[in-house]
């Protein structure tokens, strides 16, 4: 199986995509992860990337799609794999479909991972840190025992910027803006999942694995 998984931050994808690997043995492809080991072993298309990052500008549809197929023709992959984080963008979409056919392959299924802006606003704009052991809180499902202190070691607790209502609103305003054409394009093709993704962990994994098995 050739799968994406699709899924505003603070969905579960991440979570989800581990599962679905380790359920049907298919590679877990995160775009974020390739970056990083890109980086890290300093290859051509690594550094390229990181000079873009450094500049504060997004990494070009050409560099990511070439580092994605670069993965994606590796041995492992050679009977299915599983993207998160790509494609982000109708473009990316098109894009993949494209070299994809020269490889004689396709996209099987687009896993729509749903869930609500209220319960996405609830999920990331509820979390707090420590600042001296740096274990993490939510004000909603896993508040501290004592308002603004850390249960382990008594410290300060803080919100980071990424996580405040505001931050994460417009996190979200980019996200969906980039991602309903992205989702319209699967649901035409055929090839959209959807998923209920405001369920517990568990129900979610079993939704994803029993649609997935019945198509």
């Amino acid at each position: 199986m050739h799968l994406i998984l699709l899924g505003a931050p603070g969905a579960g994808k991440g979570t989800q995509a581990v599962f679905l690997s380790q359920e049907f043995g298919l590679p877990h492809v995160a775009s974020g992860d390739l970056f990083r080991e890109a980086q890290n072993k300093g290859t051509e298309l690594g550094l390229m990337a990181k000079s873009y990052m450094e500049r504060g500008q997004l990494v070009p549809d050409s560099v990511t799609i070439k580092l994605i197929l670069e993965r994606i023709a590796a041995p492992d992959c050679a009977k299915g794999f599983i993207l998160d984080g790509f494609p982000r963008s109708l473009e990316q979409a098109k894009a993949l479909d494209a070299t994809l056919v020269k490889l004689k392959k396709a996209i099987d299924k687009a896993i729509y991972i749903k869930v609500s802006d209220e319960e996405l606003m609830r999920r990331l704009s509820g979390r707090w840190i420590c600042k001296g052991c740096q274990a993490p809180y939510h004000m909603v499902s896993s508040p501290p025992k004592v308002k603004g202190k850390c249960d382990r070691c008594g410290g300060e607790l803080y919100q980071r910027m990424d996580d405040t209502a505001e931050t994460v609103r417009k996190r979200l305003d980019v996200y969906f803006a980039q991602t309903t054409p992205l989702i319209d394009y699967y649901q035409a093709r055929g090839q959209l999942l959807e998923v209920n993704g405001e369920q517990g962990i568990d129900e979610v994994r079993k939704g994803l694995i029993t649609a997935l098995r019945r198509e």
